[in-house]
């Protein structure tokens, strides 16, 4: 095993990554290559392994990340002062179906290798045929007006509902929508609130209503659909005299419900697993997302389901990923995804590449191209099997790409709604977010691991060190306790999840 201090990432690229902080006249030794480093490097940070011209571009991961803006000597910083994205507001793309089919290959090979040797979990198997990792009593407010009634039942019911084997706890999915909203943010958070309802980690579930929002109760239970009774009750707060007590009663006859409720073993097949970055840093696309990528490969190879989201953060690498569509509808619906969110800057009057965060450049990532193929290297190389709308559920196995934004909160509320399980979280910076569902955090590097061990739940900068088949195999043993219930993400130990929506229009 090797322990780098530089890493070269692809055989074509023209900078190399410092994975410690290396100093001006050091000599590095990059695959054959001996470079005196003209500039002090962080880490994480890039450097030229050869001279670049003004206007050449820059490559890593194999691919341009942007364009020099002025000669780079070789051995000298490349960062956001020289290089600058070669994004636009427009691109071309084409279907090249015999790449499609390299892919499909591969995505078989893969499939073949994990056949009869599919991982086990301990599950809950619910009514319709799903399965939940937790049991858990969600409160689900179809307005912000009574939050605060609904908060106030999670005390009482911390207090009064006894923690027992087939019971994990009690939420409410704070927000402060369901009213004075119009057309698609209206709808839109209708929809995410529903599927919430929905969602199979909750074993049972209250509505809690006003009487006079704009997402009436009637509407919103005709949008809800059919539910077992038993696990889902509803709440009109303005048509009792005691909404507490009438609520607590509710919540009682949940928790009674739940009481045969018990795991079971049921295949990883089952999971289906968000994943999500924030607060990256130069090695999140050299470490974390890759072994993230690594596990979805296994997972879709298992039979199981992945989403990926963030689509600004796939501007720069989509057409990577569009070469990875199952067919050509597939591809086209990627194509869609990716412009329609490009509109959506254009509507606002913003540039599609205002991005990386400050804290991503702190962390080496100069341009929104360097994050958006690091970005995707949580996909894998894994097939993607169908596109969703924001709030739509899974309806395929294999890789999704789901629409919504960077933003953590919006995007976690986002996967989870979609019907995700459990979420990787990658960051190199780090963050104590959750979301509603496990949210297991995977650090970039192993000195976050060791500064925040009460936020993160795997060091992937093991990869520097260690063997990749042993980090992987420790990373699925983890994923399998957590899921299985033997073991909390460390956001479930902190008592941290929350949900945000998404607004794009009017609020009255």
């Amino acid at each position: 095993m090797q322990t780098y201090s530089v890493l070269k990432v692809h055989p074509d690229d023209s900078v190399a990554v410092a994975i410690r902080p290396l100093a001006k006249g050091d000599v590095v030794d990059v695959a054959g290559l001996k470079i005196s480093l003209m500039t002090d490097i962080p880490s994480g940070h890039k450097f030229a392994l050869r001279a670049i011209v003004k206007g050449e571009k820059v490559i890593k991961y194999g691919a341009p990340i942007g364009y020099a803006v002025t000669d780079i000597a070789c051995g000298e910083h490349v960062h956001a002062s020289n290089i600058k994205t070669t994004l636009s507001d427009h691109a071309e793309y084409g279907y090249d179906k015999e790449l499609s089919e390299r892919f499909a290959q591969k995505a078989e090979q893969r499939r073949a290798a994990w056949k009869g040797k599919i991982p086990a979990i301990k599950a809950y198997r619910r009514a319709n045929g799903t399965i939940g990792i937790r049991n858990e009593l969600w409160i689900v407010p179809t307005v912000g007006c009574v939050n605060k009634i609904a908060e106030n039942l999670v005390s009482w019911a911390q207090q009064n509902l006894e923690k027992a084997p087939f019971y994990d706890g009690i939420h409410v999915w704070s927000h402060p929508y369901g009213c004075s909203q119009l057309g698609d943010d209206h709808e839109a958070t209708r929809t995410i609130l529903s599927d919430l309802v929905h969602h199979p980690n909750a074993g049972g579930v209250l509505v809690l209503s006003l009487g006079c929002e704009n997402n009436t109760p009637e509407s919103f239970r005709a949008l809800v659909g059919k539910v077992d009774e038993n696990r889902v009750k509803f709440l009109t707060t303005q048509e009792v005299s005691d909404e507490l007590e009438e609520s607590k009663r509710l919540l009682t006859e949940l928790y009674e419900a739940m009481r045969d409720d018990k795991r079971e073993e049921v295949g990883m097949d089952n999971l289906i697993v968000g994943f999500k970055c924030g607060g990256s840093d130069g090695l999140s696309g050299i470490t974390a997302n890759p072994l993230v990528g690594r596990f979805c490969d296994a997972l879709t190879a298992m039979g199981g389901t992945g989403i990926l989201t963030e689509v600004p953060e796939m501007f720069g690498a989509e057409q990577l990923l569009m070469n990875r569509a199952v067919d050509e509808q597939v591809y086209n619906q990627i194509v869609a995804l990716i412009n329609d969110f490009k509109q959506y800057f254009v509507k606002h009057d913003q540039v599609v590449y205002e991005n990386p965060s400050p804290g991503n450049k702190a962390g080496g990532i100069s341009t929104l191209e360097d994050k958006s193929l690091g970005c995707i290297q949580k996909g894998g190389q894994a097939m993607i099997t169908d596109v969703l709308g924001y709030g739509d559920r899974i309806k395929k196995r294999g890789l999704n790409l789901l629409n919504g934004p960077g933003n953590d909160i919006v995007s976690t509320t986002a996967l989870t709604a979609s019907g995700a399980h459990i979420i990787l979280f990658t960051t190199g910076r780090g963050t104590p977010l959750g979301s509603p569902v496990p949210t297991i955090k995977i650090s970039s590097n192993s000195a976050l691991a060791e500064k925040k061990a009460h936020w993160i739940d795997f060091d992937a900068g093991r990869l520097l060190q260690e063997d990749e088949e042993t980090v992987l195999a420790d990373f699925i043993t983890l994923i399998q306790r957590v899921a299985s219930g033997e073991a909390m993400a460390k956001n479930e130990e902190n008592g941290y999840a929350e949900i945000s929506l998404f607004k794009d229009g009017v609020i009255l």
